[in-house]
């Protein structure tokens, strides 16, 4: 639906997915779809040999070849997001089967008809007799799940012993013997469970709003401290500034008092030293005088005066070389250079303070009304199992990723591979090409750490939900893509993989149980051999986007060890 709240044009999307046409094909009867997504849909078809259209029901046999149109007008970006949906596979728009032309959207699909229906065509259902027995349902876009994909008919039934949808020909051979109750009774017990988890979602929302008007207050809050802090260091820095201006009045003041300390007694010694001269200058004349004159009484009478050397008047001045300004210059030098310490010796200390402090500390929900903070300790790098014991994180298999040839057993802690084929339910999560599955529990934010034990080749690792789950392509296979983590083991040794790039690793240290340790917030995934003591066997850097789950490639059996 476009913003406007006008429909968009049906071809505008797939059918199958409900989401923007990708590699869009067109089949033989005229409909197009996803080239993936139609493929997927022929693929649980194959045992039968027959293809249907999922909107038409045009058949074809053989397998129609599918080639990508050419130009696709569609693979463009969407510009608009869509309403953000929990589950957005639930739900997805279809089109009316009747419309002719341009094709109206379904509000109704009907359970006997197995087709879609607008406004206009599904009226004959609520006024003609005919269709008093069929059964229409709200238009949830999945019609085609609710037909048995073996038999062809309606699910109607559900069986308690393989919890799935069958139709009555079902409980004639593949159900035989099983538990088996009608879809509305198992509807009205399973609603019981519902009720309960609506109920605890609804608890677990009220909470999670009280953490955000919390969390955004301490922001606030945090944001206030900052601006106070600010304003603090700026009063500080000013006031020190107002200190080094009046260190620097002091000196440039003793500079200019022995400078003019230095000129008044430089002045006097000049002075004297003026007087002392003129003095010598009337001696000197004097003794001209008597040496020019003819009156031999006269030169004898004065000679024992003049005779005499006259005494010194100004002792001789020198500037005393233990003086200088220099030293003052060089004082302030000095303290520049003693501040400059002070101030990088500090700033050091308290940016490593800062940096190995975190603003936020992540804890894992694990259902305690109130959480201890951690200590110092505790966010320390573990070194020993003791220490990365503290992060262990119970897990369990998700049923609803379990490959078909798998078997969980141990209440979901096991995993086998049989030959023989297990008849799960279909769901989008589902891996359909690779012996994989993957863990219920969403891991993102902290520190986590669990175990397995395994027999066979196996692999180990982390993968984003957005993994995907069908084809046997790279794309699904854990540490071939972007979107995964793997460690691949083996009795030949072990090997590191992410995005189809891996590391030989066949010198580590052997084992059969594995030790997965994840740091989300440090952006680090290492795997460990576990035995009498831990060793590292490789160490993945990364930038995580998005929650992980632990993953696991199946060969004979995987155990989740219990540590707690």
């Amino acid at each position: 639906m476009a913003e406007s709240g006008f429909p968009l044009p049906p071809d505008v999307f797939c059918p199958l997915c409900g989401d923007t046409m990708r590699d869009s094909v067109t089949i033989p009867c005229g409909d197009t779809y996803c080239l993936e997504c139609i493929k997927i849909y022929w693929d649980q078809f194959d045992h039968m040999g027959v293809y249907r259209c999922p909107q038409c029901h045009a058949s074809f046999t053989p397998r129609p070849v599918l080639k990508r149109n050419v130009p696709d007008v569609h693979h463009e970006p969407r510009q608009h997001l869509p309403e953000l949906t929990p589950f957005p596979y639930m739900h997805r728009e279809s089109y009316c089967d009747f419309c002719v032309g341009r094709r109206n959207r379904a509000v109704k699909s009907c359970l006997v008809c197995l087709a879609y229906y607008c406004e206009t065509h599904v009226k004959p259902h609520y006024e003609s007799s005919t269709f008093k027995r069929h059964k229409l349902v709200d238009e949830m876009g999945h019609l085609d799940r609710k037909i048995c994909p073996q038999h062809e008919k309606g699910l109607e039934l559900f069986c308690r012993s393989d919890q799935m949808c069958i139709c009555v020909l079902c409980t004639v051979r593949e159900h035989r013997s099983h538990n088996i109750t009608s879809a509305e009774e198992e509807r009205v017990e399973k609603q019981k469970v519902l009720v309960v988890t609506q109920t605890d979602v609804q608890h677990i929302i009220q909470e999670r709003m009280k953490e955000l008007q919390e969390l955004k207050h301490n922001v606030e809050v945090l944001k206030s401290c900052a601006q106070r802090a600010q304003a603090e260091s700026d009063k500080t820095f000013h006031e020190m500034l107002q200190a080094v201006e009046r260190w620097k009045a002091e000196i440039n003041q003793m500079i200019m008092a022995n400078m003019q300390a230095a000129m008044s007694q430089a002045e006097s010694y000049v002075e004297r030293l003026e007087q002392e001269i003129l003095e010598l200058q009337r001696r000197e004349a004097e003794l001209r005088q008597i040496l020019e004159t003819e009156d031999n009484i006269h030169f004898l009478q004065n000679f024992p005066t003049l005779c005499v050397p006259p005494e010194p008047m100004v002792p001789k001045v020198l500037i005393n070389p233990q003086f200088s300004f220099s030293e003052m210059s060089k004082t302030a030098i000095e303290m520049k250079e003693n501040l400059d310490d002070i101030c990088k010796k500090q700033l050091s200390k308290i940016s490593k303070t800062v940096s190995e402090t975190p603003v936020y500390i992540l804890l894992p929900r694990n259902g305690e009304k109130r959480l201890k903070v951690p200590s110092r300790v505790d966010i320390q790098e573990p070194k020993t199992r003791t220490d990365f014991l503290r992060y262990f994180c119970k897990m369990s298999f998700d049923p609803n990723t379990v490959y078909k040839e798998l078997v969980l057993t141990d209440g979901n802690q096991r995993v086998s591979r049989k030959k023989a084929v297990q008849f799960y339910p279909d769901h989008p999560d589902r891996f359909d090409g690779f012996s994989q599955v993957l863990c219920r529990e969403p891991l993102s934010g902290f520190r986590f750490y669990w175990e397995a034990e395994w027999s066979g080749e196996f692999s180990i690792g982390l993968a984003y939900k957005t993994i995907s789950r069908k084809g046997k392509n790279s794309h699904s296979l854990l540490g071939y893509n972007d979107k995964s983590w793997s460690l691949l083991c083996s009795d030949s040794g072990y090997s590191a993989w992410h995005n189809k790039v891996d590391k030989d690793l066949s010198h580590a240290p052997k084992a059969t149980r594995i030790g997965v340790y994840l740091d989300y917030a440090g952006n680090t995934v290492a795997f460990y051999s576990v035995s009498e003591s831990m060793e590292l066997i490789h160490t993945f850097k990364a930038h995580f986007s998005e929650p992980l789950y632990a993953g696991f490639g199946v060969g004979s059996s995987v155990t989740l060890c219990q540590l707690k």
